[in-house]
């Protein structure tokens, strides 16, 4: 309960009261304070005694004698509340909540932003502080401040904390590091305060990624502007090289771990260094720790053999395509049917070579912008591959439940075109517009849609599966259709081609659909390598099977082929 009393003390009551309070003391002591206007003031009665406090900025009292009808100072015991003394009343009661036997008690607490108020409130508190020509080093068993005078003189300055994160011995470490060639930046004088927090991360809550812990200490730095860039080294507190580190920093307006503030420039099981932007919103830096990570080189060699026989077998499609256009579009469905086939070609071959661009980006903290580029293009192509799919189901449709002449064959292809590229603009332009904004559009580790902040990924998923379950739907009609076609009616050569575009939908249609369904499993059980490897096969391979399922197998191009 102690505890209890005491958290809500220091996060609702001094941030503002203390900030008050600092608002009006000097940054130094003073050995005399003048007397000021108050009780022991005006004329008084020789040899009578009196008593006041001391000044606002002070606490203490002084005492006055009274000498020829006028009062005279003749004890002090004033001493100036300046802002280290505060930051030192409020480090220990920091220490006390922050305690790692006291974390628990943060469950407790109805307003869930009390630990960002917390760490905002001290950092607020440090850049009051005014350092002189001596270092200022405020150390607590679960806070540690400490602050000295920089100029664009100095060759270098570091701060290095060791601190424990729990009720263990053993502590780990951290260290901020602030070049020569920034600090020539600075004016002079300057200062430079970094406080480390060993259990606050604990608390914080990780709103950047599901499923993620801190993994070293919080540390916080209070800078001039000027500096742009420091180094940061945080030891790990699991050291497991299963886990994917993340070097971040806290946003302090929306009250999250943000991946752009920091990249990471080295890591190993150890430690990691981070290469982090300072700012009004980013004070406060940190690694996150993800619960696993999957790297197999098996993944990298069927991913990109894969994707070479799929370009090369998409190619072959559209030349075939190419090379018999003349003798399989005689009939409209047929012209609108191949018309269809291209576009599932050329589509899903854009997709592959913009995946193998994004493949070859770094990440989204190096190449941010070429990052966005690479997501848009792969998650409009990849949607267009579905949309087109789903403009065959409705060409199927059209012909089954509507004659085929009724519209002309200019107006359908607007309407194809529209579909198969249309929509798949206008979800990917909307995704990147409503979460790029935020930093939301992409994972932080590769260049595809995010999935733990925004759940960008949706975009694509929720229309590819609809697609599925609607193309399914078609062939079943179909196949109900078609039991018993008219024979020798005009609508006999109409309705084979309609049988011809279902059997192509019935076997690709499942292929793309148990594609990205492995693809949602991935993102449900990441850890798990068969989910990968069959993904990565299925997905590889996807312009292999329209090549055999589209064109090779259909009897009219082998026709076609033959008589030539």
């Amino acid at each position: 309960m102690t505890h209890m009393l005491l958290l809500y003390c220091l996060v609702f009551l001094l941030p503002t009261e203390s900030c008050r309070t600092l608002c009006q003391v000097a940054n130094k002591s003073k050995e005399m304070s003048p007397r000021p206007q108050g009780v022991c003031d005006g004329v008084c009665v020789d040899n009578s005694h009196c008593s006041q406090p001391c000044p606002p900025d002070s606490q203490g009292n002084m005492g006055f004698l009274c000498r020829q009808k006028k009062w005279h100072k003749i004890t002090e015991t004033c001493q100036t509340l300046n802002a280290f003394n505060i930051f030192e009343s409020y480090s220990i009661m920091a220490n006390h909540i922050l305690n790692s036997k006291s974390i628990s008690n943060w469950t407790f607490i109805p307003d869930r932003n009390s630990s960002c108020v917390l760490l905002h409130s001290v950092n607020s508190f440090a850049r009051k502080l005014f350092i002189n020509k001596y270092p200022i080093d405020i150390s607590d068993v679960f806070i540690h401040t400490m602050g000295t005078a920089i100029s664009p003189d100095n060759t270098g300055k570091n701060f290095s904390f060791s601190m424990r994160v729990n009720d263990t011995s053993s502590e780990i470490t951290g260290q901020v590091l602030i070049s020569r060639d920034e600090l020539r930046k600075v004016p002079a004088p300057s200062q430079a305060i970094s406080i480390a927090f060993p259990t606050l991360g604990a608390i914080l809550k990780a709103s950047f990624l599901e499923n993620v812990t801190v993994n070293g200490l919080v540390l916080s730095v209070i800078l001039p502007k000027e500096l742009k860039r420091i180094s940061l080294i945080f030891e790990k507190i699991n050291k497991s090289e299963e886990k994917r580190t993340q070097c971040v920093g806290w946003h302090s307006l929306e009250s999250r771990w943000d991946q752009q503030a920091c990249q990471i420039i080295q890591e190993n099981s150890q430690q990691a260094v981070c290469k982090c932007r300072p700012s009004k919103l980013f004070t406060s830096f940190s690694i996150l720790m993800s619960p696993h990570i999957l790297e197999s080189p098996i993944l990298t060699y069927i991913t990109y053999i894969g994707l070479g026989i799929s370009i090369c077998s998409l190619i072959l499609c559209l030349s075939i395509e190419a090379l018999v256009w003349g003798q399989v579009t005689k009939t409209e469905i047929s012209y609108l049917r191949h018309i269809c086939i291209a576009n599932v070609a050329a589509t899903l071959l854009m997709a592959d070579v913009w995946f193998i661009v994004a493949s070859f980006l770094s990440g989204p903290v190096a190449h941010h912008s070429g990052c966005v580029a690479a997501t848009f293009f792969v998650h409009f192509f990849y949607l267009s591959v579905f949309f087109w799919m789903l403009a065959k189901a409705l060409l199927i449709l059209y012909g089954i439940l509507i004659v085929f002449h009724t519209l002309p064959k200019s107006v359908l292809v607007a309407a194809l075109f529209s579909i198969g590229y249309g929509c798949p603009l206008v979800i990917a332009a909307i995704t990147v517009a409503a979460t790029e904004p935020g930093k939301g559009y992409l994972r932080p580790e590769a260049c595809w849609l995010n999935w733990d902040m925004t759940k960008a990924l949706l975009a694509f998923v929720v229309p590819a599966l609809a697609i599925v379950v609607v193309n399914l739907v078609t062939v079943t009609l179909v196949i109900v259709k078609t039991q018993r076609p008219a024979i020798g009616s005009s609508m006999f050569q109409e309705v084979r081609a309609i049988v011809r575009i279902s059997k192509n939908i019935a076997i690709l249609t499942p292929l793309l659909g148990l594609t990205w369904g492995f693809g949602i499993a991935m993102v449900v059980d990441d850890s798990n390598l068969a989910f990968h490897i069959i993904f990565s096969v299925l997905n590889a391979f996807q312009g292999f099977f329209i090549l055999v399922f589209g064109t090779i197998l259909d009897p009219k191009i082998r026709e076609a082929l033959k008589g030539r």
